[in-house]
């Protein structure tokens, strides 16, 4: 299904906005621009179009202007009255820069002096004129066809007068004058919308801010496709249509990145399947409060979760990532949410862990992923709903990768004796000596009662002894020791999905805020 309206495209240089026409189908966003065609006869110059017009006792010329020099744009005509000498031409359009009055170019003539011109040039004035296919939006011009069919007007009137010549100028001729009619070998001319510029939805990318900054576009926002191509800024006339365009886009473009995941996946294994991939923007390191964004691509995939610049086409840019992290040893967290009442929540997931974020960042729908040595990657999404798809694409990817895997095994040291420490889904932990293999202690996921950590190296895990009830302390030490953290958290929140799934989705943050949306 094709969706189309009316918008306007805004130049950040002039500062002014056109208008425009938008067309959306399930692969491509079009732009369109008015301009006037030849549909008949033929045009030896299809940019201009000279027409003779025959003043009226009633009426004179028949049309109104706007613009000039002094505002740096052309002079348009504004209006064209029904049945009187402009319209019966049949070649005259609203929206039409004069180029010519006479034969004297009037180009760079002010407001008045085309006035005085047209008003002072006899009974037969010959113009000439060009389609202003980027009129700025400030002219208020109407968007239809002459009279009062219009099919979109630009609405409150412009701070630019028109000046009518449908009043008679100085003729010299009182006796009526034969109207200004089409010949039959003239071509024929219609203002029609004809597409500008295509926008390949696949893989495309959508802003609302300002670029690098936390500035968010007033009803206005931007679609960048794969090969850097963009829209422009789109501008809307209410935050409504702002809105239904935003998700109208969104969702296809969201449709467009299944088609490719399912193709992607035809090439792959069952256990290195694409859960979910898409764009968002990372927050800069060491960035100072104007707070920099850059966008980038992730995908989760088989056991791991990527961090692309770029996406991902074929199936060797898997390895040119920029980072590549193991699924159990990751964290999501949401951060935080904008909510119909306008405050925050934020929300942590993981309490065991301490989390040294700054939340002062005014973008919503903010997530960031915890990954080893205590690192990790803030991102921000431009919907509310692709926040909750990364929330449960993460948890779906983690608890998958945590099933196939099993279990794993990390190096630890305690008291200058070598051990090892593995988490494994069926069994909980256990300890042993990495050289003789003599296994020291073993505890259920259950028995885990709480944990301490330095915040380095080093953590205390308490577990409740099932004969005496008693609190037993197990002291290691980690070389990453976030990893091992991240890898129990992963693996206890799968076991207790795997028992207890309504409970996991209980606990999902961004779901909660969508249904109560």
């Amino acid at each position: 299904q094709t969706k189309t309206g009316i918008a306007l495209l805004y130049d950040e240089v002039s500062k002014n906005a056109y208008d425009i026409r938008l067309k959306l189908t399930k692969e491509v966003l079009t732009i369109q621009n008015q301009d006037v065609v030849c549909v008949s006869g033929s045009d030896h110059s299809a940019n201009h179009r000279t027409v003779k017009l025959r003043r009226q006792p009633v009426g004179g010329l028949g049309l109104s202007i706007k613009g000039g020099a002094e505002h740096k744009v052309p002079v348009v005509i504004s209006k064209i009255f029904k049945d009187q000498a402009a319209d019966q031409t049949g070649m005259l359009f609203i929206g039409d820069a004069i180029i010519q009055v006479n034969g004297i170019n009037v180009e760079s003539a002010t407001h008045e002096e085309v006035v005085h011109l047209l008003r002072n040039a006899g009974d037969e004035v010959t113009i000439t004129v060009q389609y202003l296919r980027e009129a700025p939006s400030f002219l208020k011009l109407p968007l239809g066809s002459p009279g009062p069919s219009s099919d979109h007007s630009s609405g409150a009137s412009s701070p630019l007068f028109d000046s009518g010549l449908h009043l008679n100028g100085n003729s010299t001729n009182t006796a009526p004058s034969s109207p200004s009619s089409p010949i039959a070998n003239e071509p024929k001319y219609e203002k029609r919308w004809l597409d500008t510029l295509s926008v390949p939805l696949s893989m495309a990318r959508i802003s609302r801010y300002k670029a690098g900054t936390d500035k968010l576009r007033s009803n206005a926002f931007e679609v960048l496709a794969l090969d850097g191509v963009s829209t422009g800024i789109l501008q809307f006339y209410t935050a409504q249509d702002s809105a239904d365009w935003l998700r109208a886009i969104s969702t296809n473009v969201s449709d467009m990145t299944l088609q490719n995941m399912k193709m992607a996946n035809k090439c792959c294994s069952p256990s290195d399947q694409v859960i979910h991939m898409g764009w968002v923007n990372e927050r800069l390191e060491g960035t100072d409060s104007s707070q920099l964004y850059k966008f980038k691509f992730l995908a989760l995939k088989g056991s791991s979760f990527y961090i692309f610049s770029t996406p991902p086409v074929s199936t060797l840019d898997w390895v040119r990532a920029e980072k590549i992290y193991n699924l159990c040893e990751v964290l999501f967290k949401i951060h935080k949410l904008w909510l119909a009442d306008d405050c925050w929540l934020q929300a942590n997931f993981y309490l065991g862990i301490h989390q040294d974020f700054d939340l002062e960042d005014q973008r919503p729908y903010c997530f960031s992923v915890m990954v080893g040595h205590g690192k990790s990657h803030y991102f921000n999404v431009e919907l509310g709903n692709e926040l909750a798809v990364w929330e449960k694409s993460f948890q779906r990817a983690i608890f998958l990768e945590v099933q196939r895997t099993g279990s794993k095994t990390y190096m630890c040291s305690w008291q200058g004796d070598a051990l090892c420490f593995t988490v494994d889904f069926a069994l909980g932990f256990t300890c042993f000596d990495s050289k003789t293999k003599n296994v020291l202690w073993r505890f259920k996921f259950s028995q885990l009662k709480g944990s301490s950590d330095d915040g380095k190296t080093k953590v205390k895990l308490l577990f409740q002894n099932l004969e005496t009830k008693q609190i037993e302390t197990k002291e290691l030490e980690f070389q990453d020791l976030t990893a091992v953290l991240h890898c129990i958290h992963s693996f206890i929140a799968a076991k207790v999905a795997s028992v207890d799934p309504v409970f996991i989705d209980s606990q999902s943050i961004a779901r909660k805020y969508m249904y109560s949306n």
